[in-house]
This record gives structure tokens, C-alpha cells and sequence, in this order.
């Protein structure tokens, strides 16, 4: 018996040595890893366009301070170093504090009791789009995420309000003492805001209810801009009257009765596991920081709940990089894909030492659902809520979303959806907070992204 665990054990450590080690070592809660910059110069961390984000300046002394040189427009994304770490500076510390330069000047180096220089992170995120997003923004408050829907490549991540990483002390003070003027600043929402997804869960509803019933090109519904539903009444936006849709025109006015008219005929349980598979209620396959969106009804819970929560109002809460990945999964015909951060890792010279491939996470949907999804989010683009990001330049498909987050009936302001839809290149996901009073709107955002995208 004794024989046999010491040779268990053996087994286990040659597999840790072999293939887990690297993993363990590069994990970003492993605080070993700080040691490493003590015969390390941290590294440098680029765009996949060649713009160094973090950087070293040093002193006259021959020290040096971390330093980002476009300021706030890579704050939430790349992140910072000291007081903590966040962002890219976080997930691939171990990476910035490893050299890969030749062994000969490593060896030299190390004679010479020098540091030697860290490798450089070469990320998927895109300058360009990354500053017309950042701009766009404008001063609103809300988050935008842009991706590739067949790699999971992030192309680029926006978070306001936003800071300095290179004024960081002063920023981590203010937040930590309660003078700064947001104390939300550090939070990245676009992978950390938790909000009610509006109309863009519509496009979940959707699926549920083609599941459920094989005749849905059938299905009508006359729109009065109000009804009752399970005792709850609910009114379509600014009370408009659609009269008599089909599931298209539901989809594309964004009609509220019409689907909660949908949601009380859907089996709960089922619309619950279709939600999990989803990934509500479930860790994403994603190597940063980030919260849990929530979905919370089933089969035992009240029917009154039912009106509010299939139009994406009630208890259910998404992040933008979650609403992302699954219009991504739509425009990738089905199959989700693990979104990163990091293209590869280069040594300071410039050559390849570490290339991080895409991954699927799994098919959460046919290649024939997610077809019929996308006939479907043309017409919300084509002639519904989503019109202002139609063009003749590139065709799109998308959903747009007002999510209500108080009793007054203010808002924020959805649009999440993929471009050239017949080979779709990218999707963009954007969310403004208190559109209402911000004069923002989800849709002129993701309009410019477009452009600069095709221009």
C-alpha cells in the first residue's frame, strides 16, 4: 500500500513538473510571483498594432516607475502595477516578470548581479478601435467591449468613468478615503457592471420559445401597448402600439407585451437551463476579473415574476462582456468561444516565445438557431429599435435595450450586435448608464465603432 502511493505521488509530481507547474506559477493570486522582479525588468505590454500601452522610465539613478503613455484610455484594460494590481498588469504579471533574452546575456547578467529584461505582452486589443470607443463614450458613464466572434479575441475593453494609471497613488487615496468624485472609478465595468440586460435578453426569450414550439414563424400577437400578464401589468415603451406582429416584428419593435405574452406560455425549468448553458449563474471562460451575471427563476418561482424577467427586467443582471460572448456565439453559428486578452508573449527583442491560440468553450446553440436568430436581429437593424446603426456600407445585426433600473422609469441605454452578418467580423456591445440624463445612446456608439472599423 505504502509502494503504491509513493509511486502515486512520484506520478503527481512529474505532472506537476511537466504540466502544471507553468499554469500554478503564472496564476495571478500566486504572490510569489513579485520575487521575480527582484533580477527582472518588468516587461512591456503592447497593442496587436504595435503601441506601447506600459512602459519603464527611468531615473538618473538607474531605478525606474511603471508609466502608461496614453493615460486613461487603456486604464481598465491594461490596468496597473502598484497599490494592487488590476487589468493585464495583473493576469500576466508572471509573463512581464519572466526573460526570455538569450541565455548568454541572461548568464552575463546574472555575473554581473543585473536585472535582466522582461518579456513584452503583445495583446489582441486594436488602438484604433479602442480610441474611437473611448471617445465615443464621450463623459457617459457605461462600458463598451468589441470582439472577434470566431477567436474570442478582444479587440477592445472601455470602462467610465475612468482614471490615470500614472497618477494611481493619488486616485487608489482618493477612492480609499472617499474624496474622489466616483468611488466606482477603479471598476472595470465592462467585465465587473452587473445590469439589467433590457430588451437585448429578448433574443434569449427568442430561443426559449423556438424550442419550445416548431410552428414560431406562426406565431401573432396584437399589440395594444398594454396588457396584463400573470396579474402584472406591462406597457411597451412610451406606450406605442405595434397592432398585429409576428415573431420578426416582435423582436424588431422590441415589443414588451407581445413577449411577455410569450414568456407565460415558456417552461420555466427549461428556459432555466437554456439560461446555465448561457453561462447566467456561472463562471465565463475568461482568465480576468469579472462578476456573475444572475438568472433566477425557474419552475417554483411566483408566475408574477414571469412578465418582467423574460423582457429582461426583474432580478437578471448580465456584464457586458457576457452579453458579448453570446451574440458572439450567434455570429460564430452557435459555438462560444473563451475570450483573451493576451495574442502572445515576446522577449524584449521581439521574438515569439508564447502564442495563445483560440479556444471554443462549447455549442450552446444549432447552427440553424443561431441562423434563424440572425434573420431575426437583421430586422431589429433593418427597420426596428436598432435603425440608427443601419447602413449601406456593412450590414448588421444587433438588438438594442433599455433596461429600467429605478421606480421613476429611467434607463440605461443597450446595443449589442455583430457586423457583415453573412461573415460576420465583429461584436460590439455597448451599455450607457442613466441614458436618459448622459444624451448617449447605445446605438450612435456602436455606429462609430463600426465605421472606424470598415474605414
Amino acid at each position: 500500500m505504502f509502494a503504491g502511493i509513493f509511486l502515486l505521488l512520484i506520478l503527481y509530481i512529474c505532472k506537476f513538473m511537466i504540466f502544471d507547474s507553468e499554469s500554478v506559477i503564472a496564476n495571478s493570486y500566486n504572490a510569489r510571483q513579485d520575487k521575480l522582479a527582484e533580477r527582472v525588468i518588468r516587461g512591456d505590454i503592447v497593442t496587436s498594432d504595435g503601441e506601447i500601452v506600459a512602459t519603464n522610465q527611468y531615473l538618473d539613478d538607474g531605478s525606474y516607475y511603471r508609466y502608461y503613455p496614453y493615460g486613461n484610455l487603456f486604464a481598465h484594460a491594461v490596468g496597473y502595477s502598484t497599490n494592487g494590481k488590476a487589468g493585464i498588469e495583473l493576469t500576466a504579471n508572471y509573463y512581464l516578470l519572466t526573460s526570455n533574452a538569450n541565455i548568454f546575456e541572461r548568464t552575463t547578467n546574472a555575473l554581473k548581479e543585473e536585472k535582466n529584461m522582461g518579456d513584452t505582452i503583445v495583446t489582441t486589443l486594436d488602438y484604433n478601435l479602442q480610441n474611437t470607443a473611448y471617445n465615443a463614450l464621450g463623459n457617459a458613464k457605461g462600458a463598451v467591449v468589441v470582439l472577434e466572434p470566431d477567436t474570442g479575441k478582444i479587440l477592445a475593453m472601455v470602462s467610465k468613468p475612468d482614471f490615470n494609471p500614472n497618477n494611481i497613488d493619488s486616485v487608489w487615496q482618493s477612492v480609499t478615503d472617499n474624496t474622489a468624485s466616483d468611488n466606482t472609478i477603479l471598476l472595470n465595468r465592462a467585465t465587473q457592471g452587473l445590469y439589467p440586460p433590457g430588451s437585448t435578453f429578448k433574443t434569449l426569450t427568442t430561443l426559449e420559445y423556438m424550442r419550445e414550439n416548431s410552428d414560431w414563424e406562426d406565431y401573432h400577437f396584437n399589440c395594444e401597448g398594454e396588457g396584463v400578464f400573470n396579474s402584472v401589468s406591462i406597457h411597451c415603451y412610451n406606450g406605442t402600439v405595434h397592432g398585429e406582429e409576428d415573431l420578426a416584428d416582435s423582436l424588431a419593435f422590441s415589443c414588451n407585451t407581445s413577449y411577455s405574452n410569450i414568456g407565460t406560455s415558456l417552461d420555466m425549468d427549461k428556459f432555466r437551463n437554456l439560461c446555465d448553458d448561457f453561462l447566467f449563474n456561472n463562471s465565463l471562460p475568461y482568465g480576468g476579473n469579472y462578476n456573475k451575471s444572475s438568472f433566477v427563476l425557474d419552475g417554483k418561482s411566483d408566475p408574477s415574476q414571469i412578465p418582467q424577467t423574460v423582457i429582461g427586467q426583474g432580478e437578471t443582471q448580465i456584464s457586458p462582456l457576457h452579453n458579448a460572448m453570446i451574440m458572439a456565439s450567434i455570429a460564430n453559428a452557435g459555438v462560444m468561444m473563451k475570450p483573451y486578452l493576451v495574442e502572445r508573449i515576446e522577449n524584449y527583442e521581439g521574438v515569439t516565445v508564447k502564442r495563445f491560440s483560440p479556444s471554443a468553450y462549447k455549442r450552446v446553440m444549432t447552427p440553424t438557431e443561431a441562423q434563424n436568430l440572425t434573420d431575426l436581429l437583421e430586422g431589429v437593424v433593418d427597420y426596428g429599435t436598432g435603425y440608427g446603426v443601419n447602413t449601406d456600407a456593412y450590414s448588421v445585426a444587433g438588438k438594442t435595450g433599455t433596461a429600467e433600473y429605478n421606480s421613476a422609469g429611467e434607463s440605461h441605454s443597450w446595443f449589442v450586435g455583430f457586423s457583415n452578418v453573412e461573415n460576420p467580423d465583429i461584436v460590439v456591445c455597448v451599455v450607457i448608464e442613466e441614458a436618459d440624463t448622459s444624451g448617449v445612446r447605445a446605438t450612435s456608439v456602436a455606429r462609430q465603432i463600426f465605421d472606424a472599423y470598415y474605414r
